[in-house]
């Protein structure tokens, strides 16, 4: 069964332009995932279709009202969500998305992406409607639509067939709580920049050695957090 991932946005064409190429769009092709991209507009109670109102309180900014965001989502998944079919909330609030976490995303049955804009959500809507609350970093941004756009991409490339070659992602960066080695190609000698020697010499067991040995360094001397996790 594939991946069937629901964004809710109200850009829904950015989302279908972003996703119309690449390995996301051959996943799709080939039937390992869905991605549907709903307008969130659809789903308001209101004349002109609008999704914000001023907040309670006073301040700045509008605010994304809950009420389109549960008719949404009761519209595309009556059943209610479970372990295999979480809710996630886009938002600098959220926990840190990881690439821990697009693997056990890649192992779903379904997800759904809620995307804000404007001031923010509803609280109602994290507080009752979402399972979880993510974000991609300690930065904000105009809305939740490419946070969305690289959880699909870092969950989808990680479905087993959707990379040409297996061992592509089981070297990523971050497998194993390692960085990745680095990685060189022709020409072997590039304006006095030379490919380490052990690469050229057809030596496979010393080759893997240099690449954990390198991955390591890389890892200790740019994310050492990464060995403590």
């Amino acid at each position: 069964m594939p991946l069937r991932i629901d964004v809710i946005t109200i850009f829904p064409d950015l989302i279908r332009q972003a996703l119309a190429h690449g390995i996301v769009a051959r996943a799709i092709e080939t039937g390992l995932a869905e991605v549907h991209a709903h307008d969130l507009r659809i789903h308001t109670s209101d004349r002109r279709r609008r999704v914000d109102d001023a907040p309670f309180g006073g301040g700045p900014g509008m605010v994304m009202q809950a009420e389109p965001f549960f008719r949404a989502v009761e519209a595309i998944m009556p059943e209610g969500p479970a372990p295999s079919r979480p809710i996630i909330l886009l938002s600098p609030r959220g926990e840190k998305f990881t690439h821990r976490k697009a693997r056990d995303y890649s192992n779903l049955e379904r997800l759904i992406l809620l995307c804000g804009r404007y001031e923010g959500i509803d609280e109602r809507v994290r507080a009752s409607l979402a399972t979880a609350e993510l974000s991609l970093g300690d930065f904000v941004l105009m809305g939740g639509e490419v946070p969305a756009l690289a959880v699909i991409e870092a969950s989808v490339r990680l479905i087993p067939g959707a990379l040409g070659d297996a061992e592509s992602s089981e070297q990523d960066s971050f497998e194993n709580d390692l960085l990745d080695h680095p990685h060189y190609t022709r020409p072997a000698d590039f304006r006095g920049l030379k490919v380490p020697e052990v690469l050229l010499s057809g030596d496979h067991a010393a080759i893997a050695q240099w690449r954990r040995n390198e991955a390591a360094i890389a890892t200790d001397s740019r994310r050492p957090d990464l060995r403590r996790n």
